[in-house]
């Protein structure tokens, strides 16, 4: 029987055939594509460095995000099998997405959610200060702004991913398929359980609005 390792690895694999003939084609992109998948042998590894390229400032060096993100990837594995879950829902879900490499070089949703589940990690770990420095970056880079407190499943789709709220008390099912100008937010209520709870298989339309803390059923479709 297949494990999650197992997946991962043949979807690495999988990647890493694209790209070795795509590079035959786009001469320009060549070498892009070889220092962002080419290089590495792992999801892991490839994904520690794609997000800190996209998170390091003049307050963490690519060199110092990379190594932590690569720490932490190790420690939490869970976060590299919703992270290939994630992948595949892009290229199932989304009719513009040919290659499963397309979403992990270029759709910024998919990379804000990997940036979460990582800020969530380090929040778990007591690691408060990092957590809330990957959602503020996420926030400033790709208009994804996800409090790392909020409990997300796996195979979730972002599409263009912009313009996203999801508060704190959130909660959000596995299969979950979102649009742009989404809100998973609170009514004003200052503490306590005050945000939506999202079920399993749920699409969310552009602009959708959902706020309080109210349960949407499993594959409910909410209008744009």
């Amino acid at each position: 029987m297949e494990t999650e390792k197992d997946q991962v690895r043949k979807l690495w694999s999988t990647i890493k055939d694209e790209v070795n003939i795509s590079v035959k084609t786009n001469e320009l992109a060549s070498k892009f594509l070889e220092k962002s998948i080419i290089q590495f042998d792992t999801f892991t590894n490839a994904l520690a460095s794609r997000v800190a390229n996209k998170v390091s400032n003049s307050d963490f060096s690519k060199n110092e995000i990379e190594e932590i993100l690569k720490k932490q990837l190790s420690e939490y594995a869970d976060i590299i099998d919703s992270a290939s879950k994630d992948l595949l829902a892009f290229y199932e879900r989304d009719p513009a997405c040919n290659f499963f490499y397309q979403p992990f070089l270029y759709y910024k949703g998919f990379i804000a959610l990997q940036i979460y589940r990582l800020a969530r990690s380090f929040y778990n770990s007591n690691q408060i200060d990092l957590s809330y420095f990957l959602q503020m970056r996420c926030s400033e880079i790709f208009g994804v702004d996800i409090h790392p407190a909020a409990k997300i499943g796996s195979g979730i789709m972002i599409d263009h991913a912009h313009n996203i709220v999801i508060g704190e008390t959130a909660v959000i099912g596995d299969h979950v398929s979102m649009l742009h100008a989404v809100t998973l937010g609170g009514t004003g209520k200052s503490k306590g359980n005050r945000h939506p709870k999202i079920g399993n298989g749920v699409l969310i339309g552009a602009g959708a609005k959902i706020l309080g803390n109210i349960s949407i059923g499993n594959c409910s479709r909410i209008a744009a």
